[in-house]
């Protein structure tokens, strides 16, 4: 996922880049990519849309940013959005409880860690837990957590710093009224029905926040921050650092860095809204690279359908000029792990 590579069910944990530059040790072989490099921090910039939510809304909708939208979307895969609702203070307060979460002793995160016997092994904190011998590890930290209320995990939930809970669950109701938005323009950019994705989203969708610390690497041409992928969710919210760039995108075989606008969210498509869309908004390609003289933060928020929903292209995108690209599915997520370990782009599974 954006920002957010999966996490699966194992005991063997590896220490973290940031243990291991701190106590001045080699980073070992399985942090090291020998076939290829760590990502190249020197790619040309792409200039992502910048679309204005205050233009989105049903009372105030352009057509001409409608157009910006679905174009954007079927091209890139993302946009910049700016007038959100959020201000630029709130948004440096969300970073700001993020860097302390981070910076807090060791054994204080470890008392927000993954459980090592949970269902899924995700929620909670800790680095890439080891699946295999040969697998190489990303060179960040992560704290995972549901944001649903009816589905929070209050234990996994910092209470250091203190205003780390208040402060995210403030970002959860602002995010979840944008969401709605998003959606609906998504489906009027197509000129379907308003509900058209909320339906498929369902009353049960799940919001999922992966907090990522990238801790300054002596080898940022051989470690990764986070290898390539897409995200399993239908859309990611992603709140990047407001300085140190870091997040690239792949097009036409070609990697491009994403420019930082301190004030914008940063909205990608994943792979359930490409499912939905049948083809026509693309779920991008995209990795984070590390940097050796400063470290940086995210906060990527995944908008999941519900694992009863059954998702699938809407019909009305299904014609003889456009024939069904995708299989109805349930509980995709479940899918996307299963390929992603190994190594195969985990949207080809569902493909007709």
């Amino acid at each position: 996922m954006a920002e957010s590579a999966p996490a699966f069910k194992t005991q063997m944990v590896q220490k973290s880049v940031q243990e291991l530059v701190l106590n001045g040790d080699e980073l070992p072989e399985n942090y090291i990519h020998k076939d290829r490099d760590g990502g190249d921090l020197d790619v040309p910039l792409v200039e992502i849309p910048v679309v204005n939510l205050g233009l989105l809304k049903s009372l105030s909708i352009s057509k001409e940013e409608l157009q910006k939208l679905r174009s954007a979307l079927s091209t890139w895969g993302c946009i910049q959005l700016i007038n959100h609702g959020m201000t630029p203070s709130f948004l440096d307060e969300v970073r700001e409880v993020t860097k302390q979460f981070f910076a807090l002793p060791m054994e204080e995160k470890q008392k927000y860690s993954r459980d090592a016997e949970s269902a899924d092994g995700i929620e909670g904190y800790g680095n890439d837990k080891i699946l295999s011998e040969k697998q190489i590890l990303n060179g960040t930290e992560r704290l995972h957590i549901t944001l649903n209320p009816e589905q929070r995990k209050l234990k996994f939930w910092p209470e250091n710093p203190k205003v780390f809970r208040d402060i995210l669950n403030d970002y959860t109701i602002k995010l979840s009224m944008v969401i709605e938005i998003i959606l609906t323009a998504m489906a009027r950019s197509l000129d379907l029905e308003d509900n058209c994705f909320l339906d498929q989203y369902g009353k049960e969708g799940k919001m999922n926040a992966g907090f990522n610390y990238y801790p300054k690497c002596p080898r940022p041409d051989l470690v990764i921050g986070i290898e390539e992928h897409t995200d399993a969710a239908a859309i990611t919210f992603l709140l990047q650092d407001n300085e140190v760039e870091g997040l690239q995108f792949q097009k036409d075989n070609q990697w491009f860095k994403v420019p930082i606008i301190p004030e914008a969210l940063l909205i990608i498509v994943g792979d359930q809204a490409e499912i939905m869309s049948n083809g026509i908004f693309k779920s991008p390609v995209h990795r984070v690279v590390t940097n050796s003289e400063r470290e940086r933060i995210s906060l990527a928020v995944f908008f999941l359908p519900g694992f009863n929903e059954e998702i699938g292209p809407i019909d009305r995108l299904v014609d003889e000029s456009r024939p069904r690209l995708y299989k109805k599915v349930k509980n995709y997520v479940s899918i996307y792990f299963e390929n992603y370990k190994q190594r195969k782009r985990p949207i080809e599974a569902v493909k007709i």
